[in-house]
């Protein structure tokens, strides 16, 4: 987790706008097995801790359902603090005969999943950094099958819940321009690239192999989602200090970028129109 922790700039919280509560919060404790930290008629706030929101969901008033041809979330990624955990999280999806994918990307090892209304989620451990292999000062990742028999092997005990360490890894995100956000991201908010792949841009800082990543593989519209449309409502980028927020700040509005504070946040969107919460 050293990667999500001064002096590196990282993801924070996601909210997600849902078109049932009550049904996505079965699947979120039941499935991932969040604990619930508030909750209202419309909202709710889910935690591994008992203190942390790492989620947010939110039913509108008369929600509409995601367009996939939106810019916006392509999943958000909760990242285990072992492998073990990752083990027994994917026994645990298994037994509950959940749909899945998994892939092994080098550098770690994820499940995917869905959320009933088509959110996408990552649940992952990372392999140890001294894994991790470097070609001409880029992260290499792959996808490659996942050896779930010797993944399965490591679980010591039956899947109970995130573990309290559990945080949000990173986030991956469909953009409608792959320069113009990488710009945003980079020059904007201070990232540095560590990957490219077809389509796609790995961002991060600290030298993680991506705090956010950026892809348009979807071939997303510029049109702007609804306010009642499920999907990502906004996420949140964590800085180290309120000097590094507001270098930020004044580097996006250089860039054209409206910032505005809403309480102690910091709010843009990005080249997409995907609201970001800057927050220290």
């Amino acid at each position: 987790m050293e990667f999500h922790t001064k002096p590196n700039t990282y993801v924070g919280v996601v909210s997600l706008k849902v078109s049932d509560l009550e049904r996505s919060l079965d699947y979120y404790q039941n499935i991932i097995v969040f604990q619930i930290l508030d909750k209202t008629d419309a909202t709710a706030s889910l935690t591994a801790d008992g203190k942390t929101p790492l989620v947010l969901l939110e039913r509108p008033e008369n929600p509409i359902p995601k367009n996939e041809r939106h810019a916006g979330l392509y999943h958000f990624a909760i990242l285990l603090p072992t492998r073990a955990d990752l083990g027994a999280f994917l026994k645990h999806v298994l037994n509950k005969r959940v749909p899945l994918g998994a892939s092994d990307h080098i550098v770690s090892e994820a499940i995917y999943l869905n959320d009933p209304d088509g959110n996408g989620i990552e649940v992952y451990a990372d392999r140890p950094r001294s894994y991790w292999q470097l070609d001409d000062g880029r992260i290499q990742m792959s996808t490659e099958p996942l050896q779930a028999e010797s993944l399965l092997a490591e679980a010591k005990e039956a899947w109970n819940g995130l573990p309290d360490k559990t945080i949000m890894g990173h986030i991956h995100l469909h953009v409608n321009n792959i320069e113009k956000a990488k710009r945003f991201y980079c020059d904007g908010l201070g990232f540095d690239v560590v990957y490219y792949y077809p389509q796609a841009v790995f961002m991060s800082t600290g030298g993680y192999h991506h705090h956010v990543a950026i892809n348009t593989w979807n071939r997303a519209i510029e049109e702007k989602p609804q306010k009642n449309q499920v999907g990502l409502d906004w996420f949140s980028v964590v800085y180290p200090s309120e000097e590094a927020r507001e270098k930020a700040a004044a580097n996006l509005e250089k860039l054209g970028y409206a910032v505005t504070k809403k309480d102690d946040v910091f709010v843009v969107e990005d080249s997409s129109n995907i609201c970001i919460h800057l927050t220290c």
